[in-house]
């Protein structure tokens, strides 16, 4: 059986960044891609929005207590590798 992940109650709402909103995120609070949290593309939730190595999500969480909470992940692969190379990524 079937059904889709983003729909379950306990699943916060995603987003994929777009490039320009990427570049605000990181000059705002003055740190690099690599910085990010990060999020494997092999997350039933990645899956499920599309994302693709690189990409940034973000997650806004709700609760009684704190109201809305908003997270950033980057989107990597299951072979991490180095975190280096993911900052020099995003300098080319």
């Amino acid at each position: 059986m079937h059904f889709n992940i983003l729909k379950h109650e306990l699943v916060p709402y995603f987003k994929v960044l777009s490039r320009e909103e990427v570049e605000k995120l990181l000059s705002v609070y003055s740190i690099s891609k690599g910085d990010l949290p990060k999020m494997v593309v092999t997350d039933p939730v990645s899956r499920a929005i599309g994302t693709r190595e690189g990409d940034v999500v973000k997650i806004v969480r709700r609760s009684r207590t704190a109201g809305e909470s908003v997270a950033y992940r980057l989107i990597v692969g299951t072979g991490m590798g180095d975190i280096r190379t993911l900052e020099s990524d995003e300098e080319d």
